[in-house]
């Protein structure tokens, strides 16, 4: 028998001085089963990253065609196109044709190093993609704030961010790959 996914949720304020955006968003996640906590907790973060009213999650990791989180037009055009992980090249090439802006959030240490080390060539063509890179440690300690139910603070400032899981906090300093 399939396992079912597991059900999360999430009370997430993100306070984005970057970008001026203060919002909270009241989330249902879906984690599948072969999902860890810290590629959920990576998820919610990448949301709150680019947090706006059209931004949802996807079906993710259980289909092939579709990104982590997306954001489209009223009209269906897909704006923003959000992926989490090490994809490979054909699927950065198709995602950087289907959407207006395309973000991968890597992580993995040196996992993600090598991967970026074999792809940064081949995606200098695409001018609507960004790559950024979480540190194996930041990740980490990310997934251990995990639980079922959370109050999850975001706070973003000169690029920096602050996350907040009721008493305990971690700071993430992104490195930007490809911009």
């Amino acid at each position: 028998m399939a396992q079912k996914a597991t059900i999360y949720k999430v009370e997430l304020s993100v306070a984005d001085m970057d970008r001026h955006y203060y919002e909270t968003h009241n989330l249902t996640v879906a984690k599948h089963p072969s999902e860890t906590d810290e590629r959920l907790m990576v998820r919610l973060l990448a949301f709150a990253l680019n947090a706006h009213e059209q931004l949802e999650f996807t079906k993710g990791i259980s289909t092939d065609d579709e990104p982590d989180v997306w954001q489209k037009s009223l009209s269906g055009e897909i704006e923003l196109w959000v992926a989490l992980g090490l994809p490979g090249e054909k699927i950065i090439r198709q995602s950087c044709g289907k959407a207006d802006k395309v973000i991968i959030y890597s992580y993995g240490g040196s996992t993600a190093d090598m991967w970026w080390e074999k792809t940064r060539n081949s995606t200098t063509r695409f001018d609507n993609l960004q790559v950024i890179n979480f540190s194996r440690t930041d990740t980490s300690e990310l997934g251990k704030l995990a639980n079922r139910s959370m109050r999850l603070q975001v706070n973003i400032q000169d690029g920096d961010i602050m996350v907040s899981v009721d008493d305990s906090s971690l700071h993430i300093t992104p490195i930007k790959w490809k911009s």
